[in-house]
């Protein structure tokens, strides 16, 4: 189970053009609003075993909603909602070339709003990196996700009809192990 404690502050500054024909209206602002509080709960429960440079892992997490929220707010510590997540995840590594893949897929499953009446959608996502060690410390490589929103948002909340989203990203990554004696074959 993991938890936060936390201050948010948040702030928002902005323009907002509204024109009708000839009449244009200009309004500029700005406020921010801070929260200091409780975050809400993650429960969480895995499974992985390896054989050799394989190694597989089966997970389920989910989202408590007991943090500091409020639809009104701009800053927020919970996320309103509960929420069930699982999937699983498979890693490749062999110390010896020192090259690594690893590869997490699941879906998530949000509850109902009871602040908005708003229902988020299933979604599926999958993380990926892909390594190479060029010393005992240092690695280089790429990393990615997909998120793909299965079934649209609903509930009496929802405004904007049957929204879906999906995403991708793609990006170098490097860094260093702090205990390079734990890479090793088991």
């Amino acid at each position: 189970m993991t938890g936060l404690i936390g201050r948010n502050l948040t702030g928002l500054n902005g323009t907002l053009t509204i024109a009708s024909g000839p009449i244009v209206i200009t309004k500029q602002g700005s406020i921010s609003e801070t929260v200091t509080g409780f975050g809400d709960l993650s429960p969480e429960i895995a499974l992985s075993w390896n054989k050799g440079f394989n190694n597989w892992t089966i997970y389920g997490t989910g989202n408590i909603p007991v943090g500091a929220y409020s639809p009104t707010s701009l800053a927020n510590l919970g996320i309103g909602h509960g929420a069930i997540d699982g999937g699983g995840g498979y890693t490749y590594f062999n110390p010896q070339t020192g090259r690594e893949f690893s590869a997490v897929t699941g879906l998530t499953y949000n509850l109902v709003n009871p602040s908005t009446n708003y229902q988020s959608g299933i979604d599926w996502h999958l993380e990926w990196a892909a390594s190479q060690l060029l010393s005992k410390q240092i690695y280089v490589g790429v990393a990615g996700f997909f998120y793909e929103q299965l079934s649209p948002d609903s509930g009496s909340g929802d405004h904007v009809g049957a929204f879906m989203s999906g995403s991708w990203g793609l990006a170098p990554r490097s860094g260093s192990l702090s205990r390079p004696d734990r890479c090793r074959r088991t």
